[in-house]
């Protein structure tokens, strides 16, 4: 029970700096229009707090992800990482006023629908390893 608790905990804290990350660019993005690839548009780009904002977002998720990577298993956390392309969607509809469409709402439950079948699988995988450990050679 405690490891669930740790991958639930670990999971929400890694999509919520990969949130921040991404969330804060677009907002520095916009702020920092237009767009015109030079020295006065990076100096736009350094100026905006948000960032920092999203190095702080990809600090704290590079961080989480290897704690993450210690103890989780590699497939359901492979697509548990995922999980911030669906917060960044609604976020971004929340923030910005971008639509969500019948496409993304069908990615979005894709991404939900892969993940809980990997970590059945995993949870299977796991109970099989166990009852053969339990027989014995």
């Amino acid at each position: 029970m405690a490891m669930k608790r740790f991958y639930l905990i670990g999971f929400l804290v890694l999509m919520a700096f990969d949130t921040l990350a991404q969330i804060s660019f677009k907002t520095a993005a916009n702020h920092a229009l237009p767009l015109e690839f030079g020295a006065e548009w990076l100096a736009r780009v350094f100026t905006q707090p948000w960032i920092y904002g999203a190095l702080v977002g990809y600090v704290g998720a590079f961080f989480t992800w290897m704690t993450l990577l210690r103890h989780a298993p590699i497939g359901p956390a492979f697509a548990a990482s995922h999980l911030e392309i669906v917060s960044v969607l609604l976020l971004s509809h929340w923030l910005f006023g971008e639509r969500i469409g019948g496409v993304q709402i069908a990615g979005g439950l894709l991404i939900a629908a892969g993940i809980v079948c990997l970590a059945f699988s995993e949870a299977e995988d796991t109970e099989q390893a166990a009852v053969r450990a339990a027989e014995g050679p």
